[in-house]
């Protein structure tokens, strides 16, 4: 099927899963937007993710739309919504047979996504090898949206964030200055990517007795019931945010901080999105989970992997944010 740019008025981008992974789709938005210069951007995302896309120069519309089963009438209401908005294309981002069907009820001509998941109900697809880890997720999104010729040069991350929103926080929490905060996510969603929590606190111990750092301990409220550890072992410099902050602020808070130091998580691709450096604790041996795919985007930051998690010391990593801090 032949696509001209021209007659293209309306796409609907589909990324509903977690906020680090619709962050990585930012280079394959712009190359849609640069693309198809006549085009509204309709993004159907998760409600967490809602502040962020509202960042993005390239969303003109927001849909939310959780990940999961929906009821049957769910459903019916957001193929009406889909109609009424007179979609011309819509891009899978990450596969969903239901959304597969909605989009496909919903009549919108030209489909876009993977090969999987039904994926018959589309109209251009390509064959699903993301579990290889052959390349970066964003590299597979921007894969993707050239089946219908978008394309960009600017592949790098970015969102706008005023990092003031943060200070009240920030000065309730005690903290005056600015100059020599370190921020650690110690969480990650799945637990074969973690990296010990005891190994976590005694690099902050080390950050802070030997390098002078105020360390902060930065998660959603999904880890508020993780932070025990943290919470129980406070110590003078070491300051436990987790659950106080929506994405937004903690984009902000990530501004001022020299680093982030964090296994395989969302924060390390929201510190990328805002220009701050990344010391990221990743396994090896499992391609799909691998630094290729998930790893830091652009430049200056650092990466420690191992096929055993628990074999990274925490001599290494110490060893690894004085080696950056040294390059500031």
């Amino acid at each position: 099927m032949e696509i001209n740019p021209k007659a293209i008025k309306n796409i609907l981008v589909v990324r509903n899963d977690r906020f680090g992974e619709f962050l990585l789709n930012i280079p394959a938005f712009r190359a849609l937007k640069e693309t198809f210069i006549h085009a509204r951007l309709i993004a159907l995302i998760d409600p967490y993710t809602r502040e962020l896309a509202e960042s993005l120069p390239f969303i003109d519309e927001i849909i939310e739309w959780t990940k999961g089963k929906h009821s049957l009438l769910a459903k019916l209401r957001l193929i009406k919504l889909l109609k009424r908005k007179n979609i011309d294309m819509a891009v899978m981002f990450n596969p969903s047979k239901e959304l597969n069907i909605v989009t496909r009820l919903a009549g919108i001509p030209i489909r876009v996504g993977y090969d999987r998941k039904w994926g018959f109900l589309l109209t251009h697809k390509i064959k699903d090898k993301k579990h290889l880890g052959e390349k970066h997720e964003i590299e597979y999104n921007l894969e993707l949206v050239s089946l219908v010729g978008a394309k960009t040069e600017d592949k790098g991350l970015s969102i706008s964030v005023d990092d003031n929103i943060i200070n009240d926080l920030l000065q309730d929490a005690g903290i005056r200055g600015y100059d020599n905060l370190i921020a650690i996510h110690p969480w990650t969603s799945d637990p074969v990517k973690q990296w010990p929590l005891e190994y976590f606190y005694r690099l902050a111990q080390r950050l802070i007795r030997e390098l002078n750092l105020s360390v902060l301990i930065i998660g959603g409220k999904d880890e508020l019931d993780k932070d025990l550890y943290f919470r129980n072992n406070l110590r003078d410099n070491l300051i436990n945010m987790t659950g106080r902050m929506a994405l937004k602020q903690l984009a902000a808070l990530l501004k001022k901080c020299r680093l982030l130091i964090s296994g395989d998580s969302g924060p390390v691709h929201l510190a990328c999105a805002v220009n701050i450096p990344v010391i990221a604790i990743f396994r090896s041996d499992i391609p799909a989970k691998c630094v290729r795919r998930w790893g830091p985007w652009g430049e200056g930051h650092m990466v420690i992997e191992k096929n055993n998690l628990s074999d990274i010391s925490v001599d290494e990593v110490f060893t690894k944010v004085k080696e950056r801090l040294r390059k500031e």
